[in-house]
């Protein structure tokens, strides 16, 4: 007879069979120290081409945190697995504090994550109950039912990647077996067993009563999620021509299209317009806030929704997906020059291209620094008569939300160029002089597209 541990190490090897390098979130459970042993037997029996890495998430929440933290490293070093730990700052204020740890756990993985790499994470057949559980107490519609795929794209600082989770049809008992065939230590989070958090209270008191009244209760719920999964994909399918033809090509969704579809088509073009952002699709009542509260907004009105850590809003008849970042009006920062960049806020880089623009090099005794946010009235290269910032941003056909996000290049104390929007006559190279430009290389291109 087969062993319970063969059995899951054959599932996990057929689920990363396509993959030789993987990082592994490992919190030092049951569930983490399965698929990381599991892993460890692979590569030592099977394919020792297989390159594993091993990320511990130290969230600073509880006072074992460092002991988890010792374990894991231990037994990394016993199964010669590389150890990686990041400690994160949680921050549960808008969230709550189990989806704020989630967040920042998954932050920690985009930027450890090498090229080629997929991440590798240890959800089980009762994990995905309880999320379908928790997305029917929320009102979710499909989309939020079909729960936890078994893989998908995930976005990182080095591209894009795959998320597996090789343990997601595997119910947590046949877990629990393996570490007793293998007699493997685990650490156990004694948050667990607060009630408090719905997950917890779904796997200490509801989970229990349902499976032991309908054994197989976490099959079923897996079976409706995945069938939910099926008609989502359906409908992608469906809708992928319609939703571009109602797109800018900058990632804009017209308005005036999406007027003349039901109610029922709108939302699903607008839930899937936000899922090309690599977004969580909004549920309902978000839906109705983006379409009565910004789509339909006064034509005067700036209107925002907040949508986690993105922003919707409507510029020029369409909706944009805008990144949340901080304020930077009337912040400066020294640029040496001529060496590249880097933007706060991850708005990318500039580059100094010398012999192929129209501004003006630095004199030797003058600064550069960059600055944020337009103000006054000014005279612009192309223009006859001086303008307010406000109205210059407006024949540029520059969003407002672009307007404090434009690096503006100062010589001492002189306005330059707003990059990639104007010059001012104080920066236009004199003639038979050779030039600058300043190449700005966008890290977020759905966000500065405008």
């Amino acid at each position: 007879m087969v062993s319970q541990s063969a059995m899951i190490i054959e599932r996990v090897r057929e689920k990363i069979a396509d993959h030789k390098k993987i990082l592994v979130g490992f919190s030092g459970g049951i569930d983490s120290t399965v698929l990381l042993h599991a892993l460890y037997l692979i590569k030592k029996e099977h394919d020792p081409a297989l390159i594993i890495r091993a990320i511990h998430v130290h969230h600073g929440l509880n006072a074992k945190a460092n002991a988890w933290q010792q374990h894991c490293a231990q037994l990394c070093q016993q199964w010669e697995i590389p150890f990686i730990c990041r400690h994160v700052f949680v921050d549960p204020s808008e969230k709550g504090i189990e989806a704020a740890a989630r967040d920042a756990r998954y932050q920690a993985y985009r930027e450890v994550i090498e090229v080629n790499e997929v991440l590798v994470t240890a959800q089980h057949l009762d994990d995905q109950a309880e999320t379908f559980l928790l997305a029917l107490k929320r009102g979710s519609g499909p989309a939020g039912l079909s729960s936890m795929p078994g893989s998908l794209s995930f976005v990182t600082k080095q591209g894009q990647t795959q998320l597996l989770r090789p343990l997601l049809t595997i119910p947590r008992v046949d877990l629990e077996t393996y570490m007793q065939e293998q007699q493997l230590p685990w650490v156990e989070d004694d948050s667990n067993q607060d009630d408090r958090y719905d997950r917890n209270f779904l796997r200490l008191h509801i989970l229990p009563r349902l499976t032991a009244r309908w054994p197989h209760i976490s099959h079923a719920i897996a079976r409706s999620a995945s069938l939910c999964a099926e008609q989502e994909s359906l409908l992608d399918e469906l809708l992928q021509e319609t939703l571009e033809g109602m797109m800018d090509y900058r990632g804009g969704l017209f308005i005036d299209e999406l007027q003349n579809c039901s109610l029922a088509k709108r939302n699903a073009l607008i839930r899937r317009w936000v899922g090309l952002h690599q977004l969580p699709m909004p549920p309902f009542n978000q839906l109705e806030r983006i379409w009565h509260e910004v789509a339909l907004a006064r034509q005067d009105a700036e209107p925002v929704c907040r949508l986690g850590a993105v922003e919707i809003r409507r510029y020029q008849g369409a909706l944009w997906v805008v990144q949340r970042i901080a304020n930077l009006a009337g912040q400066q920062y020294t640029w040496s020059y001529p060496a590249s960049f880097e933007l706060p806020e991850s708005l990318g880089i500039l580059q100094i291209m010398e012999g192929q623009g129209q501004i003006r090099p630095p004199e030797p005794c003058e600064s550069v620094t960059v600055r944020f946010g337009l103000q006054g009235t000014l005279n612009i290269v192309g223009r006859h008569r001086s303008r307010s910032s406000k109205k210059i941003w407006q024949e540029l056909g520059v969003a407002p939300w672009m307007r404090e996000r434009i690096p503006l290049i100062y010589y001492n104390d002189q306005l330059i160029t707003a990059v990639g929007c104007f010059i001012t006559p104080e920066g236009l190279v004199g003639d038979g002089l050779l030039g600058i430009a300043i190449d700005w290389q966008k890290k977020n291109e759905f966000q500065l597209a405008l």
